[in-house]
């Protein structure tokens, strides 16, 4: 009976997903036009921080249990998986675009910020000092961004919205976010049970199936601006979540309670480095096709093989 009725919540967590993922890029990109915002800065900003969301609770929630493993783990692996197993999907469901901003700028930045925390847990703790490096960077990124977005003149097209009113469109994006927050939060609480009671260690958790919950909004927000065109709001919203989750996300954890990062968690921001690198290479082409999606499920694949073996 209670495997029956967590079969159906993590059904009913699928369904808010879905729906909300495609109410918050209907809603995003609408409000993006009528400001007048670049379209990839709504990625990499409103969608990227409002999927980001559930990484933040889950983290926070985590390490004040004190399972500060499943803590790091959902951030690094989320990061893993966002690129090799979301774009990936992505770019098998629609081509992806790759603008020359999230080429020069944005990829980068989600490898520097990846190398950046390696270097940070190399004394075996994210501390205060370490919490406050990263949310300096974060901030520098941000404003960054918005003086980027001032100088650019890349918006919305109409061609790609439904002709809503501002309100509707706001109402869209906080009840969209909403869903996806709740959704994901009730995904990971009964995946975890189910993963616990099969004598899983937290790092495995954190890195699978934590990751998996928590990143499940970004899946389906990605898969629902690549189904409706918006592909560039898809990598934005990847990219951005990406340099999120450890600039801000990390940051803020290590600020309010010092983090212990096991030695090897140094080998999947590895991963997490290589996963940013191979992302960059493949999006020299401007764009992400059908064997970059192919290429890295293959990855994620043989990661998760990994991570199986060290179980």
């Amino acid at each position: 009976m209670t495997l029956t009725i967590t079969i159906l919540l993590l059904a009913l967590s699928c369904v808010m997903l879905l729906k909300g993922a495609d109410w918050l890029v209907t809603g995003a990109t609408g409000i993006a036009y009528r400001w007048g915002i670049p379209y990839i800065i709504v990625g990499l900003t409103f969608v990227a921080m409002g999927t980001s969301m559930p990484e933040l609770a889950v983290s926070i929630v985590s390490e004040l249990k004190g399972s500060a493993d499943i803590a790091i783990g959902n951030i690094i692996g989320s990061n893993i998986l966002n690129i090799w197993l979301i774009l990936g999907i992505s770019s098998l469901a629609a081509v992806v675009a790759v603008t020359k901003n999230a080429l020069k700028f944005e990829m980068p930045m989600v490898i520097i910020s990846s190398v950046l925390l390696y270097f940070l847990g190399k004394d075996g703790k994210i501390g205060l000092v370490d919490g406050i490096i990263l949310l300096a960077v974060f901030v520098v990124y941000f404003v960054n961004l918005f003086i980027g977005a001032r100088l650019s003149k890349q918006t919305v097209k109409r061609s790609k919205l439904r002709n809503y009113p501002m309100w509707q469109n706001v109402v869209f994006t906080v009840v969209g976010a909403a869903l996806i927050i709740a959704g994901s939060l009730l995904a990971v609480k009964e995946a975890s049970a189910l993963a616990r009671g099969a004598g899983m260690s937290e790092r495995f958790i954190g890195l699978t199936i934590v990751a998996f919950g928590t990143s499940l909004p970004e899946l389906f927000t990605s898969f629902a601006a690549a189904r409706q065109g918006n592909s560039e709001l898809a990598i934005g919203n990847i990219v951005g979540s990406n340099i999120f989750n450890i600039l801000f996300v990390m940051g803020l954890a290590a600020v309010i309670v010092p983090l212990p990062f096991h030695p090897m968690f140094r080998i999947d921001i590895t991963i997490a480095e290589a996963a940013g690198i191979v992302l960059l290479l493949f999006a020299l082409k401007k764009k992400l096709s059908k064997p970059a999606g192919i290429t890295m499920l293959a990855l994620y694949a043989v990661y998760l093989g990994y991570l199986i073996k060290t179980l």
